[in-house]
């Protein structure tokens, strides 16, 4: 079993971070210490994501601000992509490269509210992985929003912060409506 495949067994279910609180608008510290602590962050990070069927997960969505998200994700051939970076820096397409894709777009922060943001279809994220070495991810469709979207997190930006104000007040009224599904502690309580 690789290195990468242990940290994505035996966390623990975390509550997530709800837009609004502090640390989901603030940049985080990077990552100096590439040992246990860490590791069993990733490892709670993996399992709270995946309790709450996301695709990707920043640290700062279970209150810590560390620069670290970890992603489980497909790209647009539907080529699963598994991994964790810390210390993130995205790149995206300039001039005639760039592209932009417009998709519904949703945040475990905000739960059970999306909606449609035009990001650009392919990026490259480069930073180091859970051990301190250099890693670069390149996707297109899902990965490359996923890549932009958690690396905003950790830059203390969230999807919301890039919306006109007319669809970022729908998004919150979307999200009021479905709010009452999702238990204060959810994925570690299961929505009702």
């Amino acid at each position: 079993m690789s290195a990468l495949s242990e940290l994505t067994k035996g966390g623990t279910v975390l509550p997530i971070t709800r837009w609004g609180t502090p640390v989901m608008h603030a940049r985080t510290r990077p990552v100096t210490e590439f040992g246990e602590e860490l590791h069993q962050l990733v490892r709670d990070m993996f399992a709270t994501m995946y309790a709450a069927e996301g695709v990707g997960l920043a640290a700062t969505q279970v209150g810590v601000d560390l620069a670290v998200f970890v992603f489980d994700c497909p790209d647009d051939d539907n080529v699963r992509h598994l991994g964790v970076v810390c210390n993130p820096v995205v790149t995206l397409p300039e001039g005639k490269d760039r592209m932009l894709d417009a998709a519904d777009e949703g945040c475990l922060s905000l739960p059970g509210a999306y909606m449609e943001l035009a990001r650009p279809d392919t990026a490259t994220c480069r930073g180091v992985d859970a051990f301190g070495n250099p890693i670069e991810v390149t996707g297109n469709g899902l990965l490359a929003r996923c890549l932009q979207h958690e690396t905003d997190h950790l830059n203390g930006t969230v999807f919301g912060d890039r919306l006109a104000g007319r669809a970022r007040k729908k998004l919150y009224s979307i999200h009021e409506k479905a709010a009452e599904t999702y238990p204060p502690d959810w994925p570690v309580s299961p929505r009702t």
